[in-house]
């Protein structure tokens, strides 16, 4: 067993305690998407940041046997939540991003299924438990929310639950020129929550700076996460 170490002042008892955690399964190594790669490479805490929100959501889906994902891009975020989850249907209309999670991600979480599907086109199934969907929301056009919004309520069952985040509008002023480029729909934390209820019976709105989410003072929140019951069918 030493033979595995470099150096010879440990003990071998620590040693022969040492189990690293691919010894207590086989284990494949996973390749990261480009877009996660890319995360990773340019600025990596946004990569915590991601697995940050899908960890919240695993734990408030936790036991869901049927969970539809809107935007998956290449599946990172996905892995985490399937953890938690019976089968997780994750979707993203961007072409190269399903591939990716084809090949990368779907070989190792079998219950997860990845479909290319603009979900502006229409609903999918109707009797998912629960939805999520981060980082979408912002980048919809504000004339086809409402479109959005209808399909989710649509294609969940009845008492189901949706988890929806995005950037806050007041976090746009820090933001990158891309980003504000790209975000086409961000909400201060009352908008955001308003807009929810036309949909579902509850709302209950949370907040994120950084890895932390919270229920503080939303103008002061980079991220809102709003965890909405009871579509209105």
């Amino acid at each position: 067993m030493t033979s595995d170490f470099y150096g010879n002042a440990s003990s071998e008892f620590a040693k022969e305690r040492y189990v690293p955690v691919k010894a207590k399964k086989e284990v494949k190594n996973i390749t990261l998407g480009a877009n996660s790669s890319a995360c990773l490479m340019s600025d990596a805490k946004l990569i915590g940041f991601t697995t940050a929100k899908h960890k919240f959501v695993g734990k408030m889906f936790e036991g869901y046997q049927n969970v539809l994902e809107i935007g998956c891009m290449d599946g990172y975020g996905s892995m985490f939540v399937s953890q938690f989850v019976g089968h997780l249907t994750a979707l993203d209309f961007y072409k190269s991003h399903i591939d990716e999670a084809k090949t990368h991600v779907a070989p190792n979480f079998p219950n997860i299924e990845f479909m290319g599907h603009d979900f502006l086109d229409g609903p999918v199934g109707g009797n998912f438990d629960g939805c999520f969907s981060l980082d979408v929301l912002e980048h919809i056009d504000p004339d086809q929310e409402h479109v959005f919004l209808r399909n989710v309520v649509d294609s969940l069952r009845r008492g189901g639950a949706f988890i929806v985040g995005m950037p806050s509008l007041e976090s746009q002023q820090y933001a990158s020129e891309a980003n504000r480029f790209a975000h086409i729909n961000c909400k201060t934390g009352s908008d955001f929550k308003t807009l929810m209820e036309e949909y579902f019976d509850s709302v209950f709105s949370f907040g994120m700076n950084d890895e932390v989410v919270h229920t503080g003072y939303s103008k002061m929140s980079h991220y809102l996460i709003n965890l909405c019951v009871g579509p209105k069918k």
